[in-house]
């Protein structure tokens, strides 16, 4: 994962490493939250929600990623998935599967700022 603002372009700002076992139940999350996630943003980074982003293995080994809604009823950013030269929005509160076996980003973007969280993906099969 990479914050990066506007003042940081073109630098590695704020990356962080996790992983997490293709194991039926296993999650890894994004947010604000350090305590509750393995991935966390600054504090001051309200367009990011306490907990964001959750991915989820499922029984069938397969790993989808929720847009968790946060206490506001239109949240302060907008959440796209990247896959190759493929990007697709992903609905606030919404459930988009990841391709097995592939790579790909997931971008938080602040509405208000130039600033993002990028999210990199790989599922080993």
């Amino acid at each position: 994962m990479a914050a990066v603002s506007a003042a940081e372009a073109g630098a590695t700002a704020g990356m962080l490493m996790a992983d997490a076992p293709s194991e039926p139940g296993a999650v890894l999350r994004v947010g604000r939250d350090a305590s509750l996630c393995r991935l966390s943003t600054p504090d001051d980074w309200l367009f990011v929600s306490r907990v964001h982003l959750e991915f989820q293995c499922a029984q069938d080994g397969s790993w989808q990623l929720t847009w968790l809604r946060g206490s506001l009823p239109e949240p302060s950013s907008e959440v796209r998935l990247a896959v190759g030269e493929y990007a697709q929005p992903v609905a606030y509160g919404g459930t988009v599967g990841l391709p097995r076996g592939g790579s790909g980003e997931v971008v938080i973007q602040d509405r208000a700022a130039p600033r993002s969280v990028n999210v990199g993906f790989y599922h080993e099969v």
